[in-house]
């Protein structure tokens, strides 16, 4: 082992890597927002624009595990500048696009970096600091990714008025610089060598495919609502500001849950902090159903209080679950952590739709929020049910 690698993840290290999830969430919003001039510019039906978005999550479901099992003996340092360089050249490529299928691909390129970035980082993270400490460490880094839900994307969505293309360059200038801090000041990390079949082992437990699962149902939760915000906001506050000022104070409450998530994992067994967020997330349901059925100003308040409730224990919950899993299965943390990345990633996908065929159905946008709280319930269910399951013993 080289001094470099004995050397632990300061405050340096983790301000670059949280640079890296900055970029990624970024890019993970922004696009939405802009389908008209994206559409318009590469001239394709706007539905056709929003398969940019959709592909981006299908590829990452799909590669993010995989490439974790094939690269877990790879060096950390280097397999995170690898995928994150990977991110930077497929939003350049983007940026660039001449056509449709240009930005097709480079939105495909994207997505296989930040995928294995994302579960690389949240592994070293959780390797390279002591116990006591990790929550902290790894709220920090993730920071990024909700600091740029609040300040990176309504950035971005102001410049994308004038060119959607910008705020690619945004995302790319920003990722490169991470880069570079990334290449200097980040200690080297080698994880014990396992072979695929041993880097596989752990997806037999059943306990951990359930926690994983418990993501899937706190986002399918969550973006059950979240996708449709604007229907439940707009009769009550208009669009404009308002919404604007919604989504921008989501984002903000979300980056505050994260960090006090981060320092109740460290002083509380995980387990117990995904049971106290889930179990207030259904309570926050129950109580925004009534509120807003107020009428006027009182159920545009509850609509404000419910929407920042929920932003403030969904922001806080992906420290605690990803600290679980690394209690699980410590040996495979990037595979597992990609894992919980795709569960996250499906249960987003999965709100979105169910919430759609919900409103489809005829029920009111209002109703969304009472049917979250019955997926909470299920997913507490299922938590209790795997959160028996004992932490596995590290490899030395």
């Amino acid at each position: 082992m080289t001094k470099d690698e004995t050397r632990p993840a300061g405050f340096g290290a983790l301000l670059w890597l949280a640079m890296a999830t900055f970029s990624m969430g970024i890019d993970g919003y922004v696009l939405a927002g802009l389908l008209p001039q994206i559409a318009k510019d590469l001239d394709v039906s706007e539905p056709a624009a929003g398969q940019l978005v959709a592909v981006f999550a299908l590829t990452a479901a799909l590669a993010g595990p995989v490439l974790s099992a094939l690269t877990g003996a790879w060096e950390r340092k280097g397999i995170i500048s690898a995928s994150l360089a990977v991110f930077v050249v497929g939003n350049l490529v983007i940026a660039l696009s001449v056509n449709y299928a240009m930005a097709m691909g480079g939105r495909i390129l994207s997505a296989i970096g930040g995928s294995l970035l994302s579960a690389v980082v949240s592994a070293y993270v959780l390797a390279k600091t002591a116990p006591e400490r990790r929550g902290r460490a790894l709220s920090f880094v993730l920071g990024g990714f909700l600091a740029a839900t609040a300040l990176g994307v309504p950035i971005g969505l102001v410049i994308g008025q004038e060119d959607w293309r910008l705020p690619l360059y945004l995302v790319t200038g920003v990722g490169a610089v991470a880069l570079i801090g990334i290449l200097v000041n980040v200690p080297r990390l080698h994880l014990p060598a396992l072979s695929l079949r041993e880097t596989l082992k752990p997806l037999a437990r059943p306990a951990l495919v359930g926690s994983i699962l418990v993501a899937t149902g706190i986002m399918c939760a969550s973006y059950l609502c979240f996708t449709y915000a604007t229907l439940i906001f707009g009769p009550r506050v208009g669009e404009g500001p308002a919404i604007i000022a919604a989504m921008f104070g989501y984002g903000v409450v979300s980056l505050f849950g994260n960090i006090v998530s981060g320092r109740a994992t460290d002083r509380f067994d995980p387990v117990h902090v995904i049971s106290l967020i889930v179990g207030i997330l259904i309570v926050v349901a129950l109580l925004g159903t009534a509120g807003l059925l107020l009428p006027g100003a009182a159920g545009a308040v509850a609509a404000f209080a419910w929407f920042f409730c929920c932003a403030f224990f969904n922001g806080g919950s992906g420290v605690a679950l990803q600290s679980r899993l690394g209690d699980l299965a410590p040996d495979a943390m990037s595979l597992v952590l990609a894992l919980n990345g795709s569960g996250m990633q499906l249960g987003s996908a999965l709100g979105g739709m169910l919430g759609g065929a919900l409103l489809a159905s005829g029920l009111p946008a209002d109703g969304l929020v009472p049917a979250s709280a019955v997926v909470l319930a299920a997913t507490m269910v299922l938590h209790l049910i795997v959160s028996r399951a004992k932490p596995a013993a590290r490899t030395a």
